[in-house]
């Protein structure tokens, strides 16, 4: 039998997880830990041999080598040949690539980032105007996601501008924004790779009318975050306000640079670059850590245990910490952008299912939403928990929401019999309304969860959990044997929706559409 077929044999015949804690070290046995993270996987089924198993096929799909090409700037993304480097972008010591440090631009980047968020911090008025109270971030996907979720995690470090996000199209989400701030006292970032993203540009356009109205040139009160700075100049950024990075930097990984700018101004430089550390610290664990106590690769490989070989379709984040509220979607965009693929590297169909849908929401709001299903329902999620030993503010409150946490990962665990519902019940029922008011009281329990724990969400901290998690898709990624790199998925779509633009207003017909679009468009006209 080969080590995939060990594994799904393992999984049909996995023990109770309950059962496993016969063994008195299983806890200390089934847990890592890394920088100033603590990661707890003992309440899952996996076993000592099983995990040995998950190594081993770890290892004999060249994780490892994969993962030092992947540093060293090998064109790991074989589709669009390209390096795969944003692990450069924090990096603290050279990476050469043909014969090329590819930090020193990274570096001069940063430094420029740093300059220019310190003069609007300190009230840099950036062309006509009064000073910048307000920043815009307009992006879309990895150009928003990343900076909204840091920047709201890390709200107790704000010290700049007030910073705000706009991604979707719909007037409403820049109408809504740009309703309560002041032109003059704005500054707006335009975060598009290519300066071409239709939805980054439309909404970039109505800013730029709008900053029109009130001062004489409103594109000093821009800056542009993109390789086309041919582009970003024609739309009228200055040019010590344009940002560029290369084309090794993906955008749901590129944060760590010229992405990060609307973060940079609002918690500022230093707390910046304590991020980048946090980050790089969980690098150089990934690089160097042997797999049983390497972080990213327990991680990815629970993950895999339970999609590919105990057959769990989904996965939830559940953050136990108010200001991660934007990781869940953040995780989603990197997990199933990343690893929802269909062909293997050499473009043959997989024979295997790809990545989980991943999903989520802080606790505790979650408990009083999807909990219901997580404990009762048909299927089993497994969950991903994280939580801090401490916050900044109401220390009782968080010893609340710390015992909610832990409380549930204990509760899927156990779940709760039918004599004990009869028990918990019998003074209230007997008979036939006993059992079936008993049988609504069930928890079946042996539910799989982790547990990643840390001090306080600083800084350093959230960088630390957001490389774990990339380095984790990384291993997923190799094990399956795909590229985790590209997105060609998103193509089609954006594609037919460039051509249904003239047809939805009236310019072109719908009559090579298909029935149901001729329909909706015909409906929409008519309404409009």
């Amino acid at each position: 039998m080969t080590i995939w077929s060990d594994l799904e044999a393992a999984a049909e015949a996995r023990p109770s997880i309950l059962s496993l804690f016969d063994d008195p070290s299983r806890a200390e046995t089934f847990s890592a830990g890394a920088g100033d993270l603590f990661f707890d996987y003992s309440k899952t089924a996996i076993t000592r041999d099983t995990r040995d198993k998950l190594v081993a096929l770890a290892l004999g799909r060249g994780v490892g080598e994969r993962r030092d090409g992947m540093f060293a700037g090998a064109e790991i993304n074989e589709t669009e040949g390209r390096a795969v480097l944003h692990t450069a972008l924090r990096a603290d010591s050279p990476v050469i690539v043909n014969g090329r440090d590819v930090t020193e631009a990274a570096r001069e980047t940063l430094s420029r980032m740093e300059a220019f968020a310190e003069g609007v911090r300190a009230g840099n008025p950036r062309g006509p105007g009064e000073p910048v109270t307000d920043v815009v971030n307009i992006g879309i996907g990895g150009s928003d996601l990343g900076p909204a979720m840091a920047t709201r995690a890390l709200a107790p470090f704000h010290d700049g501008p007030a910073v705000h996000f706009v991604s979707n199209v719909d007037g409403a989400d820049i109408g809504d924004t740009l309703a309560r701030l002041d032109p003059a006292r704005t500054l707006v970032i335009v975060a598009s790779k290519t300066f071409t993203t239709i939805e980054t540009m439309t909404n970039a356009r109505t800013a730029r009318d709008w900053m029109a109205g009130a001062v004489p040139d409103p594109g000093g009160r821009f800056a542009a975050l993109s390789s086309a700075s041919g582009k970003a100049r024609e739309f009228g950024v200055p040019p010590d306000a344009i940002f560029g990075f290369e084309d090794w930097v993906g955008g749901r990984y590129s944060m760590w640079g010229a992405i990060g700018l609307s973060l940079m101004i609002a918690i500022g430089p230093e707390r910046f670059g304590e991020m980048l550390g946090g980050s790089r610290a969980i690098d150089d664990h990934f690089r160097s850590a042997p797999p049983m106590e390497n972080m990213p690769i327990l991680l990815a490989l629970i993950g895999l245990w339970h999609h590919q070989f105990c057959g769990f379709p989904t996965r939830a984040v559940l953050p136990y910490e108010h200001r991660l509220g934007r990781l869940p979607a953040y995780l989603q965009q990197l997990e199933m952008e990343s690893n929802g693929k269909r062909v293997a590297m050499d473009g043959s169909a997989l024979v295997v299912d790809s990545g989980p849908v991943v999903w989520g929401e802080p606790g505790t709001n979650g408990q009083h939403a999807f909990y219901q299903l997580i404990h009762q329902g048909t299927r089993i999620v497994p969950c991903e928990f994280m939580v801090g030993a401490s916050g900044f503010e109401l220390d009782h409150h968080h010893g609340l929401l710390v015992a909610n946490c832990l409380a549930q990962s204990e509760a899927l665990m156990k779940g709760r019999g039918l004599d004990e519902a009869r028990e918990m019940l019998s003074g209230r029922y007997h008979g036939d309304e006993l059992e079936r008011q008993a049988a609504h009281r069930v928890f079946p329990g042996d539910r799989p969860s982790t547990t990643l724990v840390y001090p306080r969400l600083t800084p350093s901290v959230l960088g630390q959990i957001v490389a774990l998690y990339e380095h984790r898709v990384f291993v997923e990624g190799v094990i399956l044997g795909i590229n985790s790199f590209d997105q060609w998925g998103v193509e089609l779509g954006k594609e037919l929706a460039t051509a249904l633009v003239p047809i939805v207003g009236g310019e072109k017909s719908a009559g090579d559409k298909d029935g149901s679009t001729r329909m909706l468009v015909a409906k929409i006209r008519g309404w409009n």
